[in-house]
């Protein structure tokens, strides 16, 4: 948008210092057509008002006053967040992006629309960004960082008090800060959100609830790819707070095996190979290894099994395909109200992941193979019509443990079926 180019003098195409600046200065001359967009419908009438005033205003007063007109309705929140997340041409969102990076640029005090419009929402600010974050466009992804990188440094002073920590849980932000670390995120930024879990764990009601809200996973995935010590060491401090602030046993226990799980002791060993100047990390080291090499030790398989379903991360562990796990364990599923049951069905139900589909397909049929009554309560929790839709999956392995786990559901004489496996093929294997 050419007629913009004086908002941020810094950025034209002589003082740009970096490729993204470079880029917002292209884009900027690239006005999409928000006529068309209207004329099929594609955005409402009250969108294309506001973006259509935006972009005619000329000085700073002018914008001022089409923001003045459209605050306390929402408007212009409510259009910017539309074009953000619902346009699917990358170039029109890029445009978008810049004009909002524009418009806090020229001044900042207008962030304050976004927050009482996020007020009125009840709900977070930097979630309206998060998808975005999932695009490929990486134009789009940076300009959405710089936002998310704002909001984590503003997190990282805030969470250090403990009344804000609570408020932050009870609005769903360790989902979002999870959400976040599951997309695209810069080191700095992945830091940043680290830090602020950190922080978090200080609580011991919010430790304790950490590994059911999958912070555990989140943190593991990254320790497994990062090479960069300063989050290696916001890591490690993390899981050691969240160890240390929990006193429930059965929940310590469970978090502490989501971390062997996560592969922490092979991460532990080699750093503990090192030499480091940091006693507070050193510390974390030592604790850390104690506290999940005697986890392991106290480790029965069925503890190992529970922990896999629960974080829904299945994988073909040697459990699955012990028969002695199954004749020893399958009446333990009914604990709890069927939990496993329960997870395991639902995982059928929502996830995309043909390896997890398989597993979970796979220890349904184990089940009702072990439990004389397992037919019914499968057949109760419509897991049976679960199953039976992964017979049309797309994924050949996927229909062939469906098909495997209906013929369980279906056959009665077990040994007949165990003799026919070994022989025969997914197509060829007789329901009797």
């Amino acid at each position: 948008m050419a007629d913009l180019a004086h908002v941020i003098p810094a950025m034209d195409m002589i003082n740009a210092t970096s490729r993204l600046q470079l880029e917002a200065a292209e884009v900027r001359a690239t006005k999409p057509s928000w006529g068309s967009y209207l004329r099929s419908q594609m955005i409402p009438q009250e969108d294309y008002n506001f973006i259509s005033a935006y972009e005619a205003a000329k000085t700073k007063e002018e914008r001022d006053v089409v923001l003045a007109a459209n605050d306390a309705n929402g408007q212009a929140v409510k259009t910017i967040v539309n074009l953000i997340t619902n346009v699917a041409k990358d170039q029109n969102v890029r445009y978008v992006l810049t004009l909002l990076d524009d418009m806090l640029q020229e001044d900042k005090n207008r962030v304050e629309i976004f927050h009482n419009a996020a007020k009125r929402q009840k709900r977070t600010v930097w979630s309206w960004f998060l998808g975005i974050l999932q695009r490929q466009d990486n134009f789009i992804v940076n300009q959405a960082n710089e936002y998310m990188n704002t909001t984590a440094r503003c997190l990282q002073m805030m969470l250090r008090i403990d009344p804000y920590r609570h408020a932050f849980m009870e609005a769903d932000g360790i989902q979002s800060i999870v959400a976040a670390l599951g997309g695209k995120t810069n080191f700095q930024l992945q830091y940043q959100l680290v830090f602020a879990l950190w922080c978090l764990t200080f609580n011991p009601d919010i430790a304790r609830r950490a590994p059911a809200l999958g912070v555990i996973q989140a943190l593991g995935d990254i320790l497994s790819e990062s090479s960069k010590e300063k989050v290696i060491r916001i890591i490690m401090a993390t899981f050691s707070n969240i160890l240390k602030k929990v006193e429930e046993r059965e929940i310590k226990k469970e978090a502490a095996l989501q971390m062997v799980q996560c592969k922490t002791l092979k991460t532990l060993e080699l750093m503990d190979a090192k030499k480091y100047d940091d006693t507070e990390l050193e510390e974390d080291i030592e604790f850390l290894s104690e506290q999940l090499h005697l986890s392991v030790q106290d480790l029965s398989s069925f503890d190992e099994y529970c922990s896999e379903v629960r974080s829904g991360r299945l994988q073909w562990s040697p459990v699955h395909k012990s028969d002695k796990f199954w004749r020893e364990n399958a009446p333990r599923f009914n604990e709890k109200n069927f939990e496993l049951v329960k997870i395991l069905i639902r995982l059928l139900e929502t996830s995309q992941d043909p390896l997890i589909l398989c597993v979970a397909a796979h220890d349904i049929g184990e089940y009702v193979r072990h439990y004389p009554r397992g037919k019914v309560v499968i057949e109760q929790y419509q897991g049976k019509q679960a199953v039976m839709r992964l017979l049309t999956a797309e994924d050949p392995n996927v229909r062939y443990h469906a098909l495997l786990a209906v013929q369980k559901l279906m056959v009665h004489n077990w040994e007949y079926l165990g003799k026919q496996l070994d022989v025969d093929t997914p197509e060829t294997v007789t329901v009797k």
